[in-house]
């Protein structure tokens, strides 16, 4: 309803509303965009998942960023202020723990994209080999950034943040979507992935302290506790500079948050390891090194038809 009003409040802007899509690989957020790519007819594609809360003026902030050396824009992630506890938690990830990641690998050249929102350049994209080319990767929206790069084109981030407004949110559902997120940077990048304990709060701050109660005979328990409490105030600097003005939930919510984050980062590398398979919009995935990925259920489904045509041959022969 809300695309067809603006249909027919903008008739002279050329446009097609694609319902449904074409198999052209297993990930299936490409399979639904493709129709739509193989018509766009101008220089630019956005990208935008159908759980972000667009500001009136965000596409216009991300097409000033593209230049003759800027190919793609992207968003950070965020979150929507939305009411409960859950909500609040994976804000203060997005805004913290999320926001530190991203914003110094952007700084440092580091590719880190998130495909939920980004602008960028179709004739790169169709140079690469178009949006097919990624079809059979899970994690398309690295190697879309990746292949930019590769080029020599720039990826950059946009000065607003993506923010993610799904109706259904909960800590479990939230906990497995870092799960297969970790999954998918061990299958991606496994280096990166296995240095990033090390620059998390608790796992530093422990071995930080043995470090110096070691070298300088200090007491451990107190270097650990100043190393928290001054990781806590900046992160909790950070929320605020990444908010843009005053967060949505109190410093007590923040803290239970804060802990709960800092403290389950083991625990989602652990049950990554532990279960490989990737449970994606009630699909199963098989991922290989370097982020290919092969689909359980239509393995299952094959396999599943073909002894049912072995039965029915059997049956004639009989």
């Amino acid at each position: 309803m809300v695309v067809q009003s603006l249909i027919q409040k903008y008739p002279k802007i050329q446009t097609k509303v694609f319902i449904g899509g074409r198999t052209v690989g297993v990930n299936p957020k490409i399979n639904n965009m493709i129709l739509g790519y193989e018509a766009a007819q101008y220089e630019l594609i956005l990208i935008s998942d159908s759980g972000i809360k667009m500001c009136e003026d965000t596409l216009e902030d991300m097409a000033v960023c593209l230049n003759n050396k800027v190919g793609m824009v992207h968003q950070m992630p965020y979150i929507s202020d939305r009411s409960g506890f859950a909500s609040h938690v994976e804000k203060v990830f997005f805004g913290t723990q999320h926001a530190k990641m991203y914003l110094c690998a952007n700084m440092l050249g580091i590719n880190c994209t998130t495909g939920m929102s980004c602008l960028m350049k179709k004739d790169v994209i169709q140079e690469a080999g178009g949006l097919t080319a990624f079809a059979e990767y899970l994690a398309e929206d690295y190697l879309l950034a990746q292949a930019f790069i590769d080029r020599g084109w720039q990826v950059k981030i946009s000065s607003e943040t993506a923010k993610q407004n799904s109706g259904h949110y909960s800590i479990s559902h939230f906990h497995a979507r870092l799960i297969r997120w970790t999954k998918l940077r061990i299958a991606t990048i496994p280096l990166v992935s296995a240095l990033e304990p090390i620059f998390q709060c608790m796992f530093l701050g422990a071995v930080a302290s043995w470090a110096v109660s070691y070298l300088f005979d200090w007491t451990a328990l107190v270097f650990f506790l100043v190393h928290v409490l001054v990781w806590f105030l900046l992160d909790y600097i950070l929320a605020k500079v990444v908010q843009g003005g005053p967060l949505p939930y109190s410093k007590f919510e923040f803290l239970v948050g804060w802990i709960l984050n800092e403290t389950c980062f083991l625990y989602f590398i652990f049950c990554a390891h532990l279960n490989p398979v990737v449970e994606w919009r009630g699909h199963k995935y098989k991922l290989r090194w370097g982020g290919m990925m092969e689909e359980l259920n239509s393995q299952n489904n094959y396999k599943s038809n073909l002894k049912h045509t072995l039965i029915e041959i059997s049956s004639d022969k009989a």
